[in-house]
């Protein structure tokens, strides 16, 4: 029922209680002026039932209007009391809430009945829940990177690199990782790839070879011996290679193991490394450099952002679809998902709610404290107008009767 409803209702009530004392005025009137042609006793008796009528419904108006306002505009004591005592009423109001409604007693039954996994388990799962979330969650990305100053991100990210790389040692970087390739026996790839290369590289140049080895000899000697050799030399190697691509176990592969081993920790342990690689990196990341490859980099990172949240097919959105599905789903099916979900909730709300009871009371008690004090008594006459009209009503009528029963008894007994 709405504030308009409410004052109809309460319009209407009052006008009855006011009609009603009306009427007993009316026979208090008519019965006293028939008393004085008519002598018989029952016209004492309505008289008397009516006079006490409206003295009881005057008593009762009068309790009900010092409650809102002052009878009749007279500024008669202890009358318009919500008014004068509102921040009282709020203080009361929120300390009966704060005890009552508000004490662990009251709140843990409702708590642990909360279960909003299944819930939200629901709701996700619904394409336009997801629709809604991920445009509202685009919307607000898109906005933060808007507002963000690309100067001062690209400064940010610069600082950062730099006191990141500040204190990395790239030669150990650099040696950790050759070491971890040996571990895994990953250069062993490389070998057998160079080697395979080398070979076929060996064997579609043989004319080169044999052109070399004809420029170094001597003049007497023939071409033929010179041709002779120089197929030698290129089969020789080519089958040498062929060998260390062949052979897993292969003593140059151990040799170049260790080698490559050998520089690894060379580079970790040497100086001289640490240093070189320290020239290297500043050289690489002066602060103007650094600048510019930071700005670069928030650049491309924030075009394609903007690019990814605005567009409705995007990868990102399809990515976010995906996980809100299998999140969905999780929580409808994963029975250990949603006990942990729930008693967080439960846990969190719990604790909540007792610490910031208090200001459930502060709030109870300012906004009371500060509605005007005549705006206060009509919120309190529209919820509560209509019941005490009925006291006003009840007023009269054992008014009527208790006037009625001492008019009896002093008849019949004094």
């Amino acid at each position: 029922m709405n504030d308009e409803a409410k004052r109809k209702q309460l319009k209407k009530y009052k006008a009855f209680a006011t009609g009603l004392f009306v009427l007993m005025a009316i026979i208090f009137i008519a019965t006293t002026l028939l008393q004085k042609s008519n002598h018989s006793h029952w016209v004492g008796y309505v008289r008397a039932f009516s006079e006490a009528a409206m003295v009881g419904a005057l008593a009762d108006w009068f309790a009900v209007t010092a409650l809102f306002r002052h009878p009749l505009g007279l500024p008669i004591p202890h009358t318009n009391l919500i008014e004068n005592s509102k921040q009282r009423l709020g203080d009361n109001l929120g300390s009966f809430v704060v005890s009552n409604f508000l004490s662990p007693q009251n709140i843990r039954p409702y708590i642990q009945k909360l279960k909003i996994s299944n819930f939200v388990g629901e709701w996700l799962g619904k394409e336009k829940s997801q629709e809604i979330l991920i445009r509202n969650l685009s919307d607000i990305v898109l906005d933060i990177l808007n507002k963000l100053d690309d100067t001062s991100v690209s400064q940010f990210i610069s600082k950062k690199v730099s006191e990141m790389t500040d204190d990395i040692k790239l030669n150990k970087v650099v040696g950790n990782g050759i070491s971890y390739i040996l571990e895994k026996n990953d250069h062993q790839r490389i070998v057998t790839n160079l080697s395979k290369q080398i070979k076929e590289y060996i064997i579609e140049n043989d004319e080169m070879i044999k052109d070399r080895v004809e420029k170094g000899s001597y003049s007497f000697i023939p071409s033929f011996v010179d041709h002779k050799i120089a197929d030698k030399i290129a089969s020789g190697l080519a089958d040498f290679f062929k060998e260390i691509e062949e052979d897993p176990e292969h003593e140059i592969r151990n040799l170049i193991t260790q080698k490559i081993q050998e520089f690894s920790t060379d580079l970790k342990e040497d100086p001289k490394w640490e240093d070189e690689f320290k020239t290297i990196k500043n050289g690489l990341l002066k602060n103007d450099k650094l600048d510019e490859y930071s700005n670069d980099i928030w650049v491309s990172i924030k075009k394609t952002l903007m690019k990814e949240l605005q567009d409705d097919q995007s990868s990102l959105k399809g990515y976010l679809t995906k996980n809100l599905n299998e999140f969905s789903q999780n929580l409808k099916t994963d029975e250990n998902l949603q006990n942990k979900i729930d008693h967080w909730v439960r846990v969190t709300a719990y604790k909540y709610i007792l610490k910031n009871t208090h200001q459930f009371g502060n709030l109870i008690s300012s906004t009371v404290g500060n509605w005007q004090g005549k705006e206060l008594s009509e919120k309190l006459e529209l919820e509560v107008g209509k019941d005490l009209q009925f006291i006003r009503v009840n007023g009269t009528l054992v008014g009527g009767l208790v006037g009625l029963i001492i008019y009896t008894i002093a008849n019949f007994f004094l």
